[in-house]
């Protein structure tokens, strides 16, 4: 049995490293895919999409050790990935650090935090635990909102610290630079959640998400195991953030909201809960159509259907609303179900 699961996590891995092979070529590529990008998939504005769907697909990995490995339902989980963001860009603005040394800073202030955080918000559970974590991020988004301080740049946000920045990630021309490092830090946080929640740790989480009150007879403490999960995806989060500053060069403040967490939860619910590489793809195809979604809707096929088709397919969010209602009705394992079929029908065949 142990074997056969070792297979399969090789397996898994492997099959994940070579799609990040093929990623890793697409900023080479000088195809065209209408419908979904406006140029090819060399060009740099194209680069830049798929890049944020890459960080997307981190932080939905991040949201998935959490939420679908331990159960641990989080409304918060924006807030690390803000402070992933904001926390970098602040240090290279008021102290003059430069990227890799603030990123690396911020990276051990949100594990700090998330400690904190973690051990008062864990002492809770259930409904209780995502409304405190929910108050969490919400105080620091009111905080960015409103900058008593002057330090956030409220609704505005703040532009990129670009003198701190290495050349290699400045300017339009080195976007594909930061593309490989967003693909590089997915294919890292892969590996590192992969590795924990296959580690007796991880073993642990399952039994927590299915009955905590097992475990505790069993004379373990799922207090400990819960707040390593939190802090884990916390810092993992973090480490997006700080890679999705220099893909939308600045923060702004739409990562901080309560609305963001959601869509996290919407990221790994679309890819499928308890499958890291299901929450990545889940994390991915989102990035990629909230992004995309706004430029069709202001399409002229759009603008030439009748008014009372063009309207709903105007907005964005119905069209993501109806995409979710349809895949938790005819595919509740997230897209990741349609991977399982395929394979089923092979084997069958």
């Amino acid at each position: 049995m142990r074997l056969r699961a070792n297979a399969g996590t090789d397996r898994t891995v492997a099959v994940f490293v070579g799609l990040a092979g093929l990623l890793a070529l697409l900023p080479t590529l000088d195809l065209t895919i209408p419908g979904i990008f406006n140029g090819p998939l060399s060009s740099p504005g194209t680069i830049q999409v798929v890049g944020i769907g890459l960080v997307f697909a981190a932080l939905a990995v991040s949201y998935d050790v959490l939420f679908g490995y331990t159960g641990l339902l989080s409304f918060g989980h924006a807030l690390p990935f803000a402070l992933g963001v904001y926390g970098t860009n602040l240090l290279m603005l008021r102290s003059g650090m430069d990227y890799l040394p603030a990123a690396v800073v911020t990276l051990v202030g949100v594990v700090a935090v998330s400690v904190v955080l973690g051990s008062v918000a864990l002492r809770t559970g259930g409904i209780a635990f995502a409304m405190v974590t929910l108050a969490f991020a919400e105080s620091f988004s009111i905080l960015v909102l409103t900058d008593p301080f002057r330090l956030f740049g409220g609704e505005e946000g703040l532009p990129l610290a670009v003198e701190h920045v290495p050349e290699a990630f400045r300017g339009v021309a080195n976007v594909r630079n930061i593309y490989w490092l967003a693909l590089s830090f997915l294919v890292g946080t892969f590996l590192v959640a992969r590795r924990a929640t296959t580690s007796r740790a991880g073993r642990v989480w399952e039994a927590i998400r299915e009955n905590e009150a097992r475990v505790e007879l069993l004379g373990l403490r799922p207090f400990v195991f819960k707040l390593a999960a939190f802090v884990l995806a916390s810092g993992l989060a973090a480490g997006a953030g700080a890679i999705h500053l220099l893909l939308v060069r600045g923060a702004t403040a739409g990562v901080t909201t309560a609305d963001f967490t959601l869509a996290l939860l919407v990221m790994v619910v679309l890819g499928g809960p308890g499958r890291l590489w299901g929450a990545a793809i889940g994390g991915f195809v989102y990035g990629i159509l909230t992004l995309r979604l706004s430029v069709v809707a202001t399409s002229h096929v759009v603008a030439s259907l009748p008014h009372w088709l063009a309207g709903p397919l105007s907005e964005p969010l119905f069209v993501l609303g109806v995409v979710f209602v349809l895949l938790v009705l005819f595919l509740p394992g997230g897209l990741v179900t349609l991977f399982d079929r395929l394979v089923g029908r092979l084997r069958r065949s």
